[in-house]
């Protein structure tokens, strides 16, 4: 009878324990911005936005690579919906949707991107990865702000990595990247053109 009774509080120890574990991997995933709230989380609620759907043309894709340089991305849209951002006749930039792949899932950033071609904000709208939801924080992501194309955006010399979660940071810094790279190709090199 003993050895059952260890025998059941070693399974009920395991089922809390595998418990706890999903739980922290289901606080990592999620949606936290829907496509309407995710302009102004690149923004700022006072500014204005319209939203455009930028097809991924080869010439499209081909001025991407030319800003892209060496930096591949994971992912390929078939479309980016960018969001132009105005504050009263003043264009601020453009909010754009972008995809990356973590370690083995993709997760979706929106990227403000100012008319100078430098960072707004950025924020992740939708985290799938069991690990590495730390780049959800807005404490890693200001990091961004004020980077341009021309910055290298590799951990550890330009952004600052999380222990455990090098590939979501890479995943961040090429969003990044590409997010600058679709509105030079879409929009002009003053985004504002």
């Amino acid at each position: 009878m003993r050895r059952f009774v260890s025998l059941l509080t070693a399974f009920a120890a395991a089922a809390c324990f595998m418990s706890v574990l999903a739980s922290a991997a289901d606080a990592q995933e999620g949606v936290f911005l829907t496509e309407a709230d995710a302009p102004a989380a690149a923004f700022g609620n006072d500014a204005s936005f319209v939203r455009q759907v930028v097809a991924a043309t080869p010439e499209l894709r081909s001025a991407m690579r030319q800003r892209l340089g060496n930096m591949e991305p994971s992912v390929w849209e078939n479309e980016y919906v960018a969001f132009k951002a105005t504050r009263g006749d003043t264009l601020l930039g453009y909010a754009v949707i972008v995809e990356e792949i973590g370690k083995h899932r993709a997760i979706t950033f929106v990227v403000g991107v100012r008319t100078d071609g430098t960072i707004n904000d950025v924020a992740v709208m939708a985290y799938r990865e069991a690990y590495g939801g730390e780049i959800k924080a807005k404490r890693f992501l200001n990091q961004y702000r004020g980077k341009s194309g021309s910055d290298a955006l590799h951990a550890p010399d330009d952004v600052k990595n999380i222990a455990g979660a090098t590939l979501s940071v890479d995943a961040a810094s090429r969003a990044v990247k590409k997010a600058i790279a679709v509105v030079h190709a879409a929009f002009g090199d003053g985004a504002g053109q």
